[in-house]
């Protein structure tokens, strides 16, 4: 099994025009919940979206990457719910926004990411 950091990429392609509400969404909700496991479970968390438009063909609209210290925390599946109760108590508005940041998505997927030695 390999050792050292392991970093996956989480892709979303937001439907047309919601991109702002997508990323407003996920900054208020997700992140926060990203962001307490800094340190421990992940080792860094970062977001991205493309500078341009592109030639228009783009597959993702937003991706973020995060960091895990080794595979195993990579791997490994947590429950995120209990960090979302402690961090927002008001847990019918966090549920109903999540639920609207996924209705915001024309596509989401993973990709683990291997080093390649250079």
């Amino acid at each position: 099994m390999a050792t050292g950091e392991q970093t996956i990429w989480y892709f979303y392609k937001v439907r047309w025009g919601f991109h702002g509400e997508f990323v407003d969404l996920w900054r208020r909700n997700h992140y926060p919940v990203l962001q307490a496991q800094i340190g421990g479970r992940f080792t860094a968390v970062t977001a991205c979206e493309p500078k341009y438009h592109g030639d228009g063909r783009a597959d993702w609209t937003f991706v973020v990457a995060i960091t895990y210290p080794d595979l195993a925390a990579a791997l490994t599946h947590v429950d995120e719910s209990e960090i979302a109760r402690r961090l927002f108590p008001d847990q019918e508005r966090f549920k109903k926004e999540e639920q609207r940041r996924f209705e915001l998505l024309d596509a989401h997927w993973d990709v683990p990411l291997k080093p390649v030695p250079l």
